[in-house]
């Protein structure tokens, strides 16, 4: 299942982040929707019934947009059927936060959008999962691995069981952006994004409307599959992820990939990797870099940290804070000036580059 997500970068950086090549092969940014960059609210710890980024064809808001053209929305996450009733949304008695891959033909909240061709994209950092132990549930924090390029040294540790499942074919490198220059053009058109590797899950999406009339409410579901070997050990299911460019291409393009051939692409994918993560996690209202944080299962002491874990932390450590805004003060790093710097020095790795980069997200 998928209970839990994060999503730490900004608005522009989701954008950069998921961009794309045209059926022409020109690199594109995809845009947000008009008004949804300001609903989208970085977060360590999202749950459901808050708003996410969400990638989709552009074509379900524009009839005349381009067939390849994708857009950018934030969604709530639990999907509302077009067809309730009820004036609230919450008055729903059932959950629809996932979907699962083998029942979308047999239950009509979810037949309906998937004829409809509503399919869509959920952007995020990753999920968090939670392992059953003896009396309580360890949780987990499972994400795409941020690989270096296939040149590299190997590591001591690159046969650790945690990144046992690095994808071999991934040479795509995760840098600070002030080295990558993500921003950079080359021909005209935006540079390839260096940074952190968004997870990409496949759901659903649908649009309701008031009864009584209103402002329409977009909402969405996280498909989910059958856990692969890998992460079989901490829960039997996991998100329907979708692993590269082309795998998200036809996901989206509702117009020549029809339904059935769509729900092939619903695999499960051993292209994942993870690592233990405090128990803070467990309360929503945590809201904190500290959600992410490694933690060392047999000991009190700081983990020795895997091959893959020191690819994320080096990026988010490393990721140009100077260019980035609080989204809830629009100070700048400089601005915060004292502030900012105590907190840096008394962080942890991760914890440095997520308060350095200053996205301070608010609780939903």
């Amino acid at each position: 299942m998928c209970g839990k997500t994060t999503c730490t970068l900004a608005p522009d950086e989701v954008s950069r982040a998921c961009s794309y090549r045209s059926r022409g092969g020109q690199r594109r940014e995809p845009r947000w929707r008009e008004g949804d960059a300001d609903k989208y609210r970085p977060s360590y710890n999202k749950s459901p019934q808050s708003m996410s980024p969400v990638l989709l064809s552009h074509r379900h808001f524009d009839k005349t947009a381009p067939v390849d053209e994708c857009v950018l929305a934030s969604m709530r996450w639990g999907l509302v059927p077009a067809w309730f009733k009820e004036n609230d949304p919450s008055k729903m008695k059932y959950s629809t936060n996932n979907c699962r891959s083998e029942n979308i033909l047999e239950k009509k909240t979810y037949k309906d959008p998937l004829i409809k061709g509503q399919r869509c994209v959920i952007l995020a950092d990753g999920f968090y999962e939670w392992r059953r132990q003896e009396k309580d549930k360890q949780p987990f924090f499972i994400y795409f691995p941020q690989t270096k390029g296939t040149s590299e040294e190997k590591t001591e540790d690159e046969d650790d069981p945690m990144t046992s499942t690095r994808n071999k074919e991934n040479s795509e490198t995760a840098c600070p952006p002030e080295l990558a220059s993500p921003n950079s053009t080359q021909g005209g058109e935006p540079g390839e994004w260096t940074g952190w590797k968004l997870l990409t899950m496949a759901g659903l999406f649908d649009c309701w409307t008031p009864p009584g009339g209103g402002e329409p409410l977009y909402t969405y579901s996280v498909i989910t599959v059958n856990a692969s070997k890998s992460l079989e050990s901490i829960h039997d299911r996991m998100p329907a992820v979708l692993d590269g460019e082309e795998e998200v291409r036809r996901w989206l393009d509702f117009g020549d990939v029809k339904s059935l051939d769509a729900l092939k692409l619903l695999q499960s994918k051993n292209s994942l990797t993870f690592h233990p993560v405090s128990s803070l996690v467990n309360n929503s209202r945590n809201n904190s870099p500290e959600c992410l944080q490694p933690v060392d299962l047999n000991s009190k002491k700081e983990p020795k940290p895997t091959a893959s874990s020191k690819m994320m932390m080096s990026w988010l450590k490393s990721s140009a804070p100077s260019k980035r805004k609080d989204p809830d003060t629009g100070e700048s790093p400089e601005e915060k000036g004292i502030k900012a710097e105590a907190q840096s020095k008394s962080a942890g790795g991760l914890q440095q580059w997520l308060q350095g980069a200053n996205k301070k997200p608010r609780t939903k």
